[in-house]
């Protein structure tokens, strides 16, 4: 770390034994407990390039923090140089040409403020302080995806530090392979200092919640699938096994209509009449307020272990499975969450990004979290029980949604062979070290 003084970079440098080093090495996932060799708070790409050849050169990998959301907590890692990109958040839109472009540190919740000033959007997350970054990296589900396709779909170009200390683009033009690997391959190709995207009309939607009771959660789920089964591409429904803030078991759906709010009411009318709920929160909204609607039911610092994979299909036995799973949950903050998929995401060519599986109808996700690590034991053995009980329906694994421990075998299932080779020999190209390991690690050796 000698090749970096303060007078090299804008930013900031953090060691172990600096103010805010605790605070800066903190993620969102409370489980996580590394302690980097360094953190370097980068203000623009030059302070990125600098950072990275420090690290190359003092024999550190690489590890990159934007939202410092990710389900694995990859934002930090024990001995590695953080390149830490949460200041720079900056976010510009060319309304005419409808494309926006955002720093690497930006999160959701920046980028849809500045969007929607113009009436545009573009598929992000479903929690506003998401990272734009790992999200689009590793596909991006979110709650535009059936209309518009993933995050990754409309990335159009991507400036990129490689981990020779090299600024190049990433676009249609120039280095088109390494923006294929951008589209959902992770961050194993360099830091990427700022993403281009394509931008849409999304104005007010119509969105909210609906609870049912846990004694329903059968006819509830397959009436959820026979409805999205016929789903518009406007409508994005995600349905989950939780606990309601009063200790309550509840079945919830989750809904956004990205249309005209006539038609949506419309649409959805089915939906709301069925049961019918004991609560009902849809309403017209702005897509910012959807898109924060979920913030304080998942804030940071709680023990999270994440396990998940892709459905072709909800059948029957998979819904008695998650049934009677989260009727043995240990911890009243755990989720078990259903992703609608389908729509634009399963219509773009399956080899035009390294996003794979858009056969795949459903995405289920199990959210074990629990607020004190006593229970650790208890609920990972809960959440590695029921993916396990889950294996008879699973259809490879969302990048994204890897949590802490997974194997390298995973990695592999969230590509498929043909697409790991594929991104295997663009890391061979940009990152035949490895350097920038502390990911859904691809390694330049397979």
């Amino acid at each position: 770390m000698a090749a970096i003084t303060m007078s090299d970079i804008r930013g900031t440098i953090l060691r172990p034994d600096d103010a805010g080093y605790e605070e800066a090495r903190a993620v969102w996932n409370g489980m996580v407990d590394r302690r980097p060799a360094a953190i370097v708070r980068c203000l623009d790409t030059a302070d990125v390039v600098k950072a990275v050849n420090a690290a190359r050169e003092a024999g550190l990998g690489v590890a990159v923090r934007g939202g410092g959301h990710n389900a694995a907590g990859l934002a930090v890692a024990d001995g590695a140089l953080v390149v830490d990109l949460t200041m720079m958040r900056s976010v510009d839109v060319d309304p005419v040409a409808r494309t926006a472009r955002a720093d690497g540190g930006a999160t959701w919740g920046d980028f849809d403020r500045v969007t929607q000033a113009h009436g545009l959007a573009t598929t992000g997350g479903a929690i506003s302080s998401t990272g734009i970054g790992g999200l689009t990296l590793g596909g991006g589900i979110g709650w535009l995806g059936r209309a518009y396709g993933l995050a990754c779909d409309n990335l159009i170009s991507a400036e990129v530090v490689t981990a020779d200390g090299r600024t190049v683009t990433a676009s249609a033009d120039e280095n088109p392979e390494l923006l294929w690997g951008l589209r959902g391959g992770g961050g194993n190709f360099g830091v990427v200092t700022s993403f281009t995207y394509q931008l849409h009309p999304v104005g007010e939607v119509l969105g909210g919640m609906l609870v049912h009771p846990a004694n329903r959660a059968m006819e509830v789920l397959r009436f959820y699938r026979e409805f999205t089964a016929s789903a518009p591409d406007e409508l994005t429904v995600f349905a989950g096994l939780m606990t309601s803030p009063d200790g309550l078991p509840i079945v919830g759906v989750l809904v956004c209509y990205c249309g005209p709010v006539e038609e949506g009411e419309r649409v959805i009318r089915p939906l709301r009449d069925f049961g019918p709920p004991i609560v009902d929160q849809i309403a017209p909204m702005p897509y910012t307020t959807l898109q924060s609607m979920l913030d304080d039911a998942f804030p940071p610092g709680l023990q999270v272990y994440w396990r998940s994979h892709f459905m072709r299909e909800l059948s029957d036995d998979a819904i008695d499975t998650m049934i009677d799973g989260f009727s043995q949950v240990t911890s009243p903050l755990t989720a078990v969450l259903l992703e609608h998929l389908g729509g634009a995401v399963s219509r773009i060519d399956r080899d035009a990004t390294a996003f794979d599986h858009r056969d795949a109808e459903y995405n289920l996700a199990i959210i074990g979290r629990w607020p004190d690590p006593s229970m650790t034991d208890a609920g990972v053995a809960w959440t590695r029980e029921l993916w396990s009980a889950l294996q008879p329906h699973a259809s490879g694994v969302y990048v994204n949604y890897l949590g802490i421990g997974e194997s390298a075998s995973r990695v592999k299932d969230a590509f498929g062979a043909e697409k790991y080779q594929r991104l295997a020999a663009l890391k061979r190209q940009f990152d035949p070290n490895n350097l920038f390991r502390f990911n859904q690690n691809i390694t330049p050796s397979d």
